[in-house]
Formats: structure tokens, sequence, C-alpha cells
């Protein structure tokens, strides 16, 4: 899945992202009171919470909301129950989307993510239509000018299972779901830090959208990320600016 635009669309991504902080706020806090409730609020033993509190710090998200998260998860503050859904369906020139929520109420969420993939030219579709095309993995990518062969020497060390240069001379590292935490925290430990990381669904290969279809699925993924319930939004698709 190496491409030549890697570099510029994770920064673009990172752009987007940081332009919508208080709504990231929102949905970083529901991950992590999820995570505290599911494997409890000592991060040391929790990585999905340390993968969640990670996040929050990526951004500068406050500690008292974090620990705030994490009460409610525990049931040290009063919380709302929230329930994980996965919704699956089609972009742009047949791209594929998932859409991770967090939600309270199923009926509303699935009628808000249909309304959104209708409205923007896309259309929902059954359990598993698009999921074959994603591998569960951790995901980390270094800037252009990293040393290359020193990160890859530091990253088999540390138990990655592949490591990759990109056209535009980003290195992305991809590891186990279960062994993100390990891998960054050793590379981290070796002296390269990555500019993006995340436990991701990766597509096993991009579609390229330019010009008009481009724009017009950026509007499809921004209308389905801007929901409350939606946590996070895969895709198959890279836009080229």
């Amino acid at each position: 899945m190496a491409g030549h635009s890697k570099w510029a669309n994770i920064q673009h991504r990172k752009g987007r992202q940081d332009e919508k902080r208080g709504a990231a706020f929102s949905k970083i806090a529901k991950e992590i009171t999820v995570s505290a409730k599911m494997g409890g609020g000592d991060a040391a033993f929790n990585p999905r919470l340390r993968v969640a509190i990670d996040k929050g710090k990526a951004i500068n998200m406050p500690k008292d909301k974090i620990d705030t998260a994490i009460k409610k998860g525990t049931g040290e503050l009063e919380g709302v129950d929230y329930i994980e859904v996965r919704y699956e369906g089609y972009g742009i020139g047949g791209a594929a989307v998932m859409v991770d929520c967090l939600t309270d109420n199923k009926t509303r969420t699935v009628a808000d993510v249909r309304h959104a993939f209708n409205k923007y030219g896309g259309n929902m579709g059954t359990d598993g239509c698009v999921a074959f095309q994603f591998k569960h993995c951790g995901q980390m990518l270094f800037a252009p000018g990293t040393d290359e062969g020193k990160l890859m020497d530091a990253a088999i060390e540390a138990g990655a299972e592949d490591v990759m240069t990109n056209d535009d001379g980003s290195i992305e590292v991809i590891t186990g779901p279960g062994d993100y935490l390990a891998v960054k925290e050793a590379l981290e430990a070796a002296g390269f830090k990555p500019e993006f990381g995340q436990v991701t669904m990766k597509a096993e290969n991009e579609t390229e959208l330019s010009g008009d279809e481009g724009a017009k699925m950026q509007r499809l993924l921004d209308a389905i990320e801007a929901l409350d319930d939606v946590q996070e939004v895969y895709t198959s698709v890279v836009i080229e600016e």
C-alpha cells in the first residue's frame, strides 16, 4: 500500500483533525470511558485505554477530562452506557468506507450514518461488504529523511510486522494490533518518534481520487466524521490535492 501521497495525506488529515479539536475531545473521552469500563481504569494493565489516552494527549486533551472519562468508565462517576457498532459502505468511485461508532441509541446512529452516505453520494452496505478489504493493525508513519536502515533494524528488533518506504520518503511501520504500544515505545526509546500512529483498519489497496470526485469524497467523509456517535472512519481512498 506504499504510495507517493502518503505523507501529504496524513498531514492533511492531521490538520483537519486539529480544526475539530473540541469534537475530538468528546470522541476520545467516549473511547476512554468505554476502554476503562471494559478493561479497568489502570492504563498500565489496559492497552486499549493506553492507546486512547495517547490519542488524547496527542491533541493536548486536558488531564482532568481524561481522568473524568476514566472515572465514568470505572463507575466512580455517573456516565452513559455506550455500545460499539460498525457500519460499512461505499463512497465515490466505489471506495470502501468503514465507520466505527459508540452510541447509546443504535436506531439514531444507523439513521444518521445512512443519511450521510446517501446525501453525499455514497451508499451504506451490509455487514462485511468491505471489511475484507482492511487489515486490523498498528500503523506508524515517520517523516521523510528518517534514517531508513536504523529505523528498520529497530522496528524489526521491536517486533514490527513490516516496514515500508513510500515514494515520498516517509516510512511506514506496521505492527500487530496487540503489539502496537510495545513497538511504539521501543522505537521512541531508540530515538524514533512517529509523526502519526494508531491502531487502525488499514486498507489493503488504495483508491485514488482527485478533482471533483476527490472533493465529493472529502465532503462525504467530513459529513460522517462530524456525526456525534462516530469514533473512526476508515477508507480505501487517497484524495490527491
